[in-house]
């Protein structure tokens, strides 16, 4: 029994120096242990949700479209706005707001509180829209829907046209009317055949993840009827175009088609059966079937020297581009604005549209292209190309040109990278 006493009590004799070493390491003036306590957590921030940057949580929002023949007034009028408001709102001056230019189709939400309308936003285009503030004072402000830029590479074979192609792979098939662009003056995308190929590097802008167009081209390369054709791109001259491997420029003095995708009806012949008078006789131009209504472009830069009718051709412009060249637009719907004998029209200007006046079975362009007053098929003049890369500007071309070759030799079909604006 007192070997337990004397066990216990040293038990406690050891338990109070240690509770006197522990008190003895406290830090200055703290005379007892300090209680750990669990960390409260911060409040969490309720996230607030915005719609054409207006917070939500305070309104009923109502989305719709504006419907054909429909004016601002007329929507603000469904949802309560006054008279005397609308009238307010069709004060905003012009360049800021035009309530004119409302079109049918394009997107607007109404934002409703227990006071009536308090804002009214409307998207102009994909990218730009509109908020009208109708709380106290009217006013405007002009925003932006943020834009992705995504840069893209896609490699290619033509089974049938360069825009079912880029279908086939789900890329943006206009994509075909770019490189048309860039190789207007190279290829002939009216010939495109079977087992062509074709690589591009591009970039594509998207909002609200829809993509709205291609914004920049930046190389491409083609194989078409056993050649190759680069396009890459170089600054001169303070402007950036496309040059093939050698330093030519692409751009040549004559576009190689006058409209854009479509297909050739009828080639340059010295003996054709003419499909109403039913007789044989030369028809030395090439005819483009193309839907009523497709713009007709001027292949190079010259001056109207006839826009008129005629009972065989119908509607008609004829172009003279320098001493040498003249050509001639036939069976056109009407004339594009201003187009009159005297004028002068650059290369890509829009100067008719296809028709079917005239002798025509039905709408199509009936195109034709004079050297020195003779006629000679389109489809294999040859133009001279435009200035090349300066000599003194050689060796910085070779260096971007590796680089391009290089990249574009890689290209299968993938995405590179993603960045915003």
């Amino acid at each position: 029994m007192r070997k337990g006493w004397i066990i216990g009590g040293s038990v406690l004799l050891v338990a109070a120096a240690v509770a006197w070493v522990f008190l003895q390491n406290l830090p200055a003036g703290m005379t007892t242990v300090p209680v750990v306590s669990e960390e409260i957590p911060e409040p969490i921030e309720e996230r607030v949700e915005y719609f054409y940057g207006v917070p939500v949580d305070s309104f009923e929002v109502v989305e719709g479209t504006v419907r054909r023949n429909q004016m601002l007034g007329s929507i603000l009028h469904e949802y309560g706005v006054s008279a005397q408001r609308i009238y307010e709102i069709s004060l905003i001056p012009r360049e800021v707001f035009d309530v004119r230019k409302v079109r049918a189709g394009n997107r607007y939400a109404i934002f409703l509180d227990s006071a009536g309308v308090r804002y009214f936003a409307y998207e102009k285009d994909d990218i730009n829209y509109a908020v009208i503030h109708l709380e106290d004072s009217i006013h405007v402000e002009l925003r932006e829907k943020p834009v992705i830029q995504v840069t893209e590479a896609v490699y290619g074979e033509i089974t049938t046209s360069l825009w079912e192609a880029f279908q086939e792979q789900e890329k943006n098939p206009l994509l075909a009317n770019e490189l048309s662009d860039i190789y207007a003056w190279s290829i002939d995308f009216f010939g495109l055949q079977r087992g062509d190929q074709f690589k591009v590097i591009y970039d594509e802008a998207y909002v609200d993840s829809s993509s709205v167009g291609i914004t920049k081209i930046h190389s491409a390369w083609f194989r078409h009827a056993g050649h190759e054709f680069w396009a890459i791109p170089f600054e001169q001259d303070s402007v950036v175009s496309f040059f093939d491997e050698e330093g030519n420029s692409l751009r040549k003095a004559f576009l190689k088609a006058p409209l854009k995708y479509n297909r050739v009806s009828s080639g340059f012949s010295n003996s054709r059966l003419h499909p109403i008078l039913k007789i044989r006789r030369p028809h030395h131009g090439v005819d483009y079937a193309a839907p009523r209504g497709t713009p007709v472009l001027a292949i190079g830069d010259g001056q109207v020297i006839a826009a008129a009718y005629e009972r065989g051709g119908g509607n008609y412009v004829k172009i003279k581009h320098n001493g040498v060249y003249r050509t001639t637009y036939m069976h056109l719907q009407g004339f594009a604005r201003g187009i009159r004998t005297g004028v002068w029209v650059k290369q890509g200007d829009v100067i008719g549209y296809v028709g079917s006046t005239g002798l025509s079975t039905g709408p199509h362009l009936d195109f034709r292209f004079y050297k020195n007053g003779y006629p000679v098929d389109p489809l294999k003049v040859e133009a001279p190309p435009v200035e090349p890369v300066h000599e003194a500007l050689l060796t910085d071309y070779l260096l971007v040109k590796n680089s391009v070759m290089q990249e574009l030799k890689g290209v299968g079909s993938y995405r590179l990278m993603a960045s915003s604006n």
